[in-house]
């Protein structure tokens, strides 16, 4: 037995002699949260209960509600791989009276969505009515999204409505029963079992399920949702269109796999699951696609769901495997084939019914969107299923298998290989991008020598890295990145997850090259995406006669460690909380510039439009004193193998033409360049070669004008030079 498996066994032992209720995290919001703000008049909290991780909220002597935290009894991770904590007030009668998130680690799937607004989402729970919540399986209400925040939201609702099922059902409220001793199931997978070798007739056992909608079916359902924009944006194909047909079979079952996947590929994915795991395949085609891409980003398939009583399943990327080719008889073409695990902690059933939600969703605005959810039911034949006794022993604990589980990299290597090939077209651009400015910068004597050409050359490259690498690519770097990166170096780094983005690894590649031969101003002068845009605005500004004011030196020179003094601030907040260092991180307006185009709170959009404003009169005013990015690239740019930029003997001293037309005043007046600051837009190069600005090069030129237009002197006579006699 491996080493591992013997701590496997050992954590086995400890989880199963744990009480049931391991930490509960309820005692810690208890003392942050008045119990009047979840129910107002309360006078405070009761002990919280041995059996069940619930506290009483008492008003006027009796129990007017229950607080719990939903992560207690439910899974509530979100794109961050951390927990969301809701802390939810139950009334006696099983309706919620308070919601309240209290704490989250989704800076990044939040980006640019206020948290007032989530709370707002969130507190509006408060009356939902658990019993017809149980009634229906959980989808009485009405679910409302916000975008952007997809998954997020829908993580949750899921953990409000199923932990609130879970206490009331524990605590016998609105006069739901408290769950059934655990007797085990009644039936299992009979592994033995035979599976038709065809695709219709796994249809018609039921070992394949469907759903299937049209274009007139979707355009309905949004059309009943009461917003008028969901209705005015209906599609305007042919209402029999399909717009998605989506099956699904369990995969677990040895022989349902063979015969959709071959034996090969069965084989792949029994060696895949780890005891107690569980797999489905699913298959679609049509207008709609039941992945989407919003998993590329945050890793979570945000359009499907596993639903099976309270239990639910949202799969990740490392659940998620590609099926290749489908080998039954009679198979349809579909556009897309994936295997989803199920995990052993997550306490599904093969045995029990299950339903796969698709949420659909329609665009009514530039970045607001509507949902609606479909379901697509399951219920194993009874074929595949054999009656057993119900286990003596507890199952497994999520610990073990945890431990156990095989090396995932393979999965996730294919994943982020198929997300580059998918974005061969923008890798290829922007590739194209570094290429170019590479050459400019080897060859800069030759690029910088037409100072209109060069000029012109310039402001056609930013426009191009403020339009496609920022507005469509979304391509802008973040201190954020940063401190994310420095965070995964010091717990469990992977590559997988920087991978998963092409565009943003392949600047931060290039960035890192580039620091060792350039410095920091290759990409702050020639790549950031809102540095572009300060500039280009201030280049306007400059033609409309905006007049710009030049700080005086010792000012300026002061202004300069204030962004350095934001960046070490930030990264001290990171190593206690990096959730709070990214809220920080605002100071940088690139997600409200950028990323979201200016869509968002109008208080984020003032302070982008400020800096904006101020870049008008002082040309890129936020590099040059705020930008906590620039101080972290600034900080190993003197590490940097040469130093490029060519200077005459002269500059600095008598010269100042350089450091008084440097746009971000990166020149000392001594005529040193502050590697530092310098964005390294080539200007002083442009300069160093001008024959209308630069003394020492006028002054080479007079001297050689001065040389070509000497008038002979007459020798004739001198003793050394012959005078030719005339001819006779």
């Amino acid at each position: 037995m491996t080493p591992l498996r013997w701590i496997a066994h050992f954590l086995l032992l400890l989880t199963l002699a744990m009480p049931a209720w391991a930490d509960p995290v309820l005692p810690r919001y208890l003392a942050k949260t008045p119990a009047a703000d979840l129910v107002p008049g309360a006078e405070g909290y009761g002990p919280i209960r041995e059996d069940v991780p619930v506290a009483p909220i008492l008003k006027d002597g009796e129990v007017a509600a229950w607080a719990f935290i939903t992560s207690d009894f439910v899974s509530t991770t979100g794109y961050s791989g951390k927990p969301i904590d809701v802390l939810v007030a139950v009334a006696p009668d099983a309706t919620v009276s308070a919601v309240r998130l209290v704490k989250h680690s989704e800076p990044i799937v939040l980006i640019g969505i206020p948290e007032s607004e989530m709370r707002t989402l969130i507190e509006a729970y408060a009356g939902l009515d658990l019993v017809a919540e149980a009634e229906s399986g959980g989808t009485a209400h009405e679910l409302d999204i916000i975008s952007g925040a997809t998954v997020t939201v829908m993580v949750i609702d899921d953990s409000i409505v199923r932990s609130g099922l879970r206490v009331a059902r524990a605590l016998g409220l609105g006069g739901l029963a408290p769950p059934p001793p655990d007797t085990g199931p009644a039936f299992e997978l009979d592994l033995d079992a035979p599976a038709a070798p065809d695709w219709m007739t796994l249809e018609g056992d039921g070992t394949l399920r469907r759903l299937s909608l049209d274009v007139g079916q979707i355009n309905a359902a949004f059309a009943t949702m009461g917003d008028p924009r969901a209705a005015e944006r209906a599609l305007t194909l042919p209402p029999e269109t399909t717009f998605i047909e989506m099956q699904t079979a369990l995969v677990s079952h040895p022989a349902i796999a063979a015969s959709l996947l071959g034996e090969a590929t069965a084989r792949n994915v029994a060696d895949w699951l780890e005891p107690g795991d569980h797999a489905i395949a699913v298959f679609g085609r049509g207008l709609y696609s039941f992945k989407g891409s919003g998993y590329v980003r945050g890793g979570i398939f945000d359009r499907i769901v596993l639903i099976q009583d309270e239990i639910s399943v949202r799969f990740r990327d490392r659940m998620h495997k590609r099926i290749v080719s489908v080998e039954a008889e009679g198979a349809p073409v579909f556009v897309e084939a994936d295997l989803f695990k199920i995990p052993a902690d997550s306490g599904f059933d093969p045995a029990e019914p299950f339903r796969i939600q698709l949420l659909v969703q329609r665009e009514v605005g530039p970045i607001e969107k509507v949902f609606t959810t479909f379901d697509l039911g399951y219920q194993l034949p009874a074929g595949y299923l054999r009656a057993v006794t119900p286990p003596a022993a507890p199952a497994p604990s999520n610990a073990v298998n945890d431990l156990l589980a095989q090396d995932e990299a393979a999965a996730q290597q294919a994943l982020w290989k198929r997300i580059w090939a998918d974005k061969t077209v923008e890798i290829a651009v922007t590739g194209g991008l570094l290429g170019l400015l590479t050459l400019v910068f080897f060859f800069q004597g030759m690029a910088t020598r037409n100072a209109r050409a060069f000029f012109w050359f310039r402001m056609t490259f930013l426009s191009v890295v403020l339009v496609y690498l920022g507005w469509y690519a979304n391509a802008q770097l973040s201190v954020v990145n940063l401190m994310a990166l420095f965070g995964a170096l010091t717990t469990d780094f992977s590559w997988q997850a920087f991978l998963l983005d092409p565009l943003t690894f392949i600047l931060w590649f290039a960035v890192a090259a580039a620091l060792l031969f350039w410095g920091r101003g290759a990409y702050c002068g020639w790549l950031c995406p809102f540095g572009a845009l300060q500039e280009l605005t201030n280049k306007i500004a400059r033609a409309c006669r905006i007049p710009q004011w030049e700080l005086p030196w010792g000012l300026h020179e002061r202004l300069w460690p204030v962004k350095y003094m934001i960046f070490l601030g930030l990264f001290g907040v990171s190593l206690a909380s990096l959730e709070q260092a990214e809220h920080l991180a605002e100071v940088e307006p690139f997600k409200t510039a950028i990323i979201l185009n200016f869509q968002r709170a109008w208080p984020f959009v003032a302070y982008a439009l400020a800096l904006l404003a101020a870049g008008l009169f002082v040309e890129r005013f936020f590099c040059r004193y705020l930008c906590p990015l620039g101080a972290a690239l600034a900080i190993p740019a003197r590490l940097r193998m040469f130093d490029w930029l060519k200077r005459y003997r002269e500059c600095g001293n008598p010269c100042q033409s350089c450091a008084n037309q440097c746009p971000v005043q990166a020149i000392h007046p001594t005529g040193e360049i502050n590697p530092n600051e310098c964005v390294n837009c080539l200007h002083c190069q442009v300069l160093y070669q001008s024959e209308t600005t630069c003394p020492v090069v006028i002054k080479k030129l007079k001297r050689r004008q001065t040389v070509g237009s000497v008038t002979p002197r007459d020798l004739t006579g001198h003793p050394n030079v012959k005078t030719p006699q005339p001819a006779e």
